[in-house]
C-alpha cells in the first residue's frame, strides 16, 4: 500500500462542518439512555451548594461517551466537540466544566455514583444479552490492581508494592458466565499502601447484591487469589448463597493437609492451553491434581471454622542439574492449593477457578484506555473517574453483544475500532437527520443491526 499522489498533488484543511469521527457513539449513547443512564444521574448525584452540580446527567453523559470514543483523560473528553457533533447531541460539556464536575467530588457523592453504576448494570443484564446464562451458573471475580501516578498532590498517592513508584490501589469485581465475557459488577478505589484485603468482606457483599440485581440467580462462585483467604470472605459468600474458590498460598496447616493425600488419589491433566505457573513464570501443560477434606481457620471460634473441599494441583519441579548429567533422584512437586465449595466434580472446579484469570483482561483493557491515567489530584475525583470508567466498559460490552456474535466476544477495542470510531456525514431530509457512513466498512452488518436494536425496538423499560 502506498499514497496513491505526490506529495505536491496532496492537500489538508480542516474546514468540513457536517462530519464526525466517532458515529457509532449515537447508538451507544442510545442504549445508555434506554438503560436509564441519564435519568439514573439526574436522580440520584446530587451536588449542593456549588454550580459544578449543575445538570450532572448531561455531565455524566459525557464523559462516558467520551471513554466509549476513547478518552483516557479529562483533556480527551474534547473530541466530543468537533464538526457536526453538536448538530447530533445536546448537551456535550467542555473538558473544563467536566474536570470541574469531578472535583467536587466527595466520598458520599461517589457512593451515589456507584448507586447509578449498579442500576444502569441491571438494566443492561435484563434487556440485552449482556450475562447469557447467568440465571444458571455466574462467576464473580476479585481482584486489585496498582496504578502508578505522578505529582506530589495526588491524594492517596502512596509508595506501595510497586517499590518506588507512588500508586493508586483500585479493587475491582467482575461477573461472567462460561459463555459471556465479564462485566464490571463493581469497582473501590483505595489508597495506595491500602492492603489488598482491606474491606474485602464488605465489598464481596456488596458485588454479591450487585450480581443478584444483574440476573445472577443461579448458582454464583467467587473466585479470588490467597490474599482473599480469609473468614471474613467465606463467610461473606455464605450469607448471600454463594459458593467460594479461594487460592490458599501455602502454610502448615495446608503442607500438612497435602501430605496426606495418597499417592494413587493424583490424577494425570493435560492442559490443551499451557498456563503460566506462578511460581517460576513458565508455562505448564502437564500436572496432577488430587483433593481432600479441610477445615479452615481452625484458630477462629468453631462457629467461624469452615469445612470443605482442598484441591491441590502439583506440578513437576525441573530438575536445574539435569543438563549437566546429574539424573533425578526423586521426583519433587510444587503444590498450589484451592479451598472451594464448589458443586462440581475434581477436574471441572480447578478448570474453574484457573479461569480466574479472565479479570486480568479487564483490567489490562482498563490500563490500555481511561485507567491509563487517573487524572485528578483530590481522591475522590478519581474514586468517580473510576466509577465512570465500569459504567462506560459495560455499555461497550452491551454493544457488542446487540451487534453481532463476534462483537459479544470482542474486546472493548475492538468494539470501540469496528463500532464506534466510524466517520460520517451529516445530511438533512425531508426534516430528518441521515448518517452516509463509508461505503464498504467491513463490520457494516454488525453496525446496522446495533443501530436497529437501538434505534427500532421498544425502550428498554428502567426499574
Amino acid at each position: 500500500m502506498k499514497v496513491s499522489h505526490t506529495p505536491a498533488a496532496v492537500s489538508a484543511t480542516f474546514d468540513e462542518p457536517n462530519l464526525i469521527a466517532d458515529a457509532g457513539l449515537v447508538s451507544v449513547l442510545r442504549l445508555a439512555e434506554r438503560a436509564g443512564l441519564p435519568q439514573q444521574a439526574a436522580h440520584t448525584v446530587r451536588i449542593q451548594h456549588t454550580s459544578a452540580g449543575a445538570n450532572p446527567a448531561a455531565k455524566v453523559m459525557s464523559v462516558v461517551a467520551a471513554m466509549c470514543a476513547g478518552a483516557d483523560s479529562i483533556d480527551d473528553c474534547d473530541r466530543l466537540r468537533h464538526g457536526a457533533m453538536p448538530a447530533l447531541f445536546d448537551g456535550v460539556r467542555a473538558p473544563s466544566t467536566l474536570g470541574t464536575f469531578l472535583r467536587s467530588f466527595t466520598h458520599g457523592h461517589t457512593r451515589q455514583l456507584h448507586r447509578v453504576h449498579r442500576e444502569v448494570l441491571a438494566n443492561l443484564a435484563a434487556h440485552t444479552p449482556l450475562l447469557p446464562g447467568a440465571d444458571a451458573l455466574a462467576f464473580i471475580d476479585i481482584d486489585p490492581t496498582h496504578r502508578r501516578v505522578y505529582g506530589q498532590a495526588k491524594q492517596g498517592a502512596q509508595v506501595g508494592r510497586l517499590k518506588g513508584q507512588r500508586t493508586l490501589h483500585p479493587l475491582l469485581a467482575t461477573v461472567c458466565t462460561p459463555i459471556a465475557r465479564p462485566v464490571i459488577a463493581a469497582v473501590r478505589l483505595r489508597c495506595g499502601k491500602a492492603a489488598d484485603v482491606r474491606g474485602a468482606a464488605s465489598f464481596v457483599a456488596e458485588t454479591l447484591a450487585i450480581t443478584g440485581e444483574a440476573g445472577c440467580t443461579g448458582v454464583r462462585i467467587v473466585r479470588a487469589d490467597a490474599k482473599f483467604y480469609t473468614a471474613e470472605v467465606v463467610a461473606a459468600c455464605r450469607r448471600a448463597g454463594a459458593r467460594f474458590s479461594l487460592t490458599t498460598g501455602m502454610n502448615p496447616s495446608i503442607a500438612a493437609a497435602i501430605s496426606t493425600i495418597e499417592e494413587t488419589a493424583w490424577i494425570p491433566i493435560h492442559y490443551p492451553q499451557a498456563f503460566v505457573d506462578p511460581d517460576t513464570g513458565e508455562l505448564v501443560s502437564d500436572a496432577e491434581v488430587a483433593e481432600i477434606g479441610y477445615t479452615a481457620f481452625c484458630s477462629r471460634p468453631k462457629s467461624e471454622q469452615v469445612r470443605a473441599r482442598l484441591i491441590v494441583r502439583r506440578v513437576r519441579r525441573c530438575n536445574a542439574q539435569g543438563a549437566q548429567g546429574q539424573g533425578e533422584l526423586f521426583t519433587t512437586w510444587r503444590y498450589h492449593a484451592v479451598f472451594t465449595d464448589s458443586p462440581f466434580e475434581l477436574l471441572q472446579a480447578e478448570a474453574d477457578h484457573r479461569r480466574h484469570a479472565v479479570v486480568e483482561q479487564v483490567i489490562a483493557d482498563g490500563k490500555s484506555g481511561p485507567l491509563a491515567h487517573l487524572p485528578c489530584g483530590r481522591f475522590a475525583a478519581n474514586a468517580a473517574w473510576l466509577i465512570l470508567w465500569a459504567i462506560s466498559y459495560n455499555l461497550l460490552r452491551a454493544t457488542g453483544a446487540l451487534a453481532s456474535v463476534f462483537h459479544a466476544r470482542a474486546t472493548t477495542t475492538t468494539i470501540r475500532a469496528h463500532l464506534v470510531a466510524v466517520p460520517a456525514r451529516l445530511a438533512y431530509s425531508a426534516r430528518r437527520l441521515a448518517l452516509h457512513l463509508p461505503r464498504g466498512w467491513p463490520w457494516r452488518d454488525a453496525w446496522m443491526s446495533l443501530f436497529d436494536a437501538t434505534h427500532r425496538s421498544p425502550p428498554l423499560r428502567t426499574a
